[in-house]
């Protein structure tokens, strides 16, 4: 798993029991995971198609500091999956973890496009 992003848990992002609210947290996944294939497709033109089983560990409270990971794990026609982890960047305690989420190239009319990489020609040092 490797952890590129860091985001900082603000009052705007917290819920009504004052912990980090799930649908921000989902936003900056999304967000994350989307860049991520996109550095591997060489293209923005990525759209989310599947989310697994979401699982909420632990809870963020403001003034943390979180890091969202993201880990390939396969490589379809028009597709990449990968799973993603979410955890405190100082105490490493997981915060989420989502087994596998599923993004598809499109075409200028939003239908699924071959992005033409194979697991070969797959860059993985971004």
């Amino acid at each position: 798993m490797k952890y590129n992003t860091r985001k900082l848990v603000k009052p705007g992002d917290l819920n009504a029991n004052n912990t980090l609210f799930g649908g921000a947290l989902l936003r900056w996944i999304d967000e994350e995971a989307g860049i991520y294939v996109m550095t591997k497709l060489d293209t923005t033109r990525v759209v989310t198609k599947y989310m697994s089983e979401i699982n909420f560990v632990s809870s963020a409270k403001q003034g943390d500091v979180i890091e969202i990971g993201t880990e390939f794990l396969s490589i379809g026609k028009t597709s990449i999956s990968l799973k993603c982890e979410v955890r405190n960047l100082f105490t490493k305690k997981v915060i989420i973890q989502i087994d596998k989420i599923v993004f598809v190239k499109i075409d200028d009319e939003e239908r699924p496009s071959p992005h033409h990489k194979t697991l070969e020609n797959l860059q993985f040092n971004h």
